[in-house]
């Protein structure tokens, strides 16, 4: 029996999530699994209901459970709200910090099906398979922040980056053993050549190498390191930076696959998972069914993979999503010419089907 904490959330949240619960339920018969799926209130819809985006129920049940599966969270009906009641800040945040979710794996792959929706050459991308490991609850976004006047009437706004030696050896240590179950390589990205905090912070990932004598260690500055992504992304198995650098880079990467709905993610570090699409909860198309479920079916196999170390199941579900593909069916994110619209549903079904043909 796993328990897995569903908060299907805002917008197009309870639409894709449906769509991966249903996926990962036959999973579950196909491999003789037990899954119970427990719903709880979370951004928007959790405000809505009583009055805070993060309710202390729903914290009690991401506690009790083996792993948690994300909709998504806010939209412009909340964005008045105080700062920390709205979505966004007042319900990832502290759901992050809570559970000890320190690191956020955002893997960018280019489907061969797929690889003309990118905006990049298809000579570019194709082949395309990266891991962004981003630090979480570090740096800039959880530093001291004030804003304080000045003698000429002006204001000073501070926001302070600051890492730690523990901090930076843990999530370098998952961007390592990551690379040896990938392609042995690791790219740490920083801005060594002007902030003290990223020349520490490549001190301690050099020095850490040393434990892993088979993965390749290069560095990048961060500004080099975008300009490389769209130059010659394959170059990348695993970057590893800090949560800014990281924010902005793993959207970057993201897009190098052609749409965020097919962008999955992980939450991970403590002893609860949270996993979620990259893509945010798009309300214009809530309840239209026109939302791709693949990003948060992919989320879901990432939850088999690292929190239930069901490889094989994730596995599974990934060459249902890739055989679904290179049969031509497309969301309208996707959709071309001589291709095959289908709605959200009709997407999970394609991928039931393929899961359950033992594919």
């Amino acid at each position: 029996m796993y328990k897995i904490a569903v908060l299907p959330g805002d917008g197009i949240g309870p639409e894709i999530t449906v769509q991966a619960v249903r996926v990962l339920e036959a999973v579950a018969r196909r491999f003789g699994h037990e899954f119970e799926f427990t719903e709880g209130l979370i951004g928007g819809a959790a405000y809505d209901a009583v009055g805070h985006p993060l309710p202390p129920e729903t914290l009690d049940l991401c506690h009790n459970s083996d792993a948690i599966l994300l909709g998504a969270v806010g939209g412009p009906k909340w964005d008045d709200l105080p700062s920390n009641l709205r979505p966004e800040v007042g319900a990832l945040l502290p759901l992050r910090k809570e559970l000890g979710l320190y690191a956020n794996l955002r893997p960018a792959k280019v489907f061969p099906a797929l690889v003309n929706a990118s905006t990049l050459k298809p000579e570019v991308v194709s082949g395309l398979d990266i891991m962004v490991v981003r630090e979480l609850t570090g740096g800039l976004y959880f530093g001291k922040k004030y804003r304080e006047p000045m003698a000429d009437g002006g204001i000073r706004a501070v926001d302070t980056l600051e890492y730690t030696t523990p901090e930076i050896e843990r999530i370098a240590h998952m961007a390592f053993q990551l690379a040896r179950k990938r392609r042995g390589k690791v790219t740490s990205v920083d801005k060594a050549n002007v902030l003290e905090s990223s020349r520490y912070w490549r001190e301690v990932v050099s020095a850490l190498s040393a434990e892993y004598p088979d993965v390749e260690l290069e560095h990048y500055y961060v500004d080099n390191c975008a300009m490389q992504l769209v130059k010659n992304p394959r170059q990348f198995d695993v970057l590893v930076t800090e949560n800014m650098f990281g924010d902005i880079l793993s959207d970057q990467a993201s897009m190098l696959t052609g749409s965020l709905g097919m962008l999955a993610s992980a939450s991970i570090g403590g002893d609860i998972g949270l996993y979620e699409p990259s893509h945010g909860s798009a309300p214009k198309y809530a309840g239209m069914q026109r939302a791709n479920p693949i990003a948060t079916i992919m989320s879901g196999a990432m939850l088999l993979r690292f929190s239930l170390d069901l490889t094989e199941e994730a596995n599974c579900v990934e060459r249902s999503i890739t055989r679904v593909l290179d049969l031509g069916f497309r969301t309208a994110d996707l959709m071309e010419d001589g291709k095959e619209l289908v709605n959200t549903i009709q997407m999970g079904d394609r991928i039931i089907e393929q899961v359950e043909s033992g594919v």
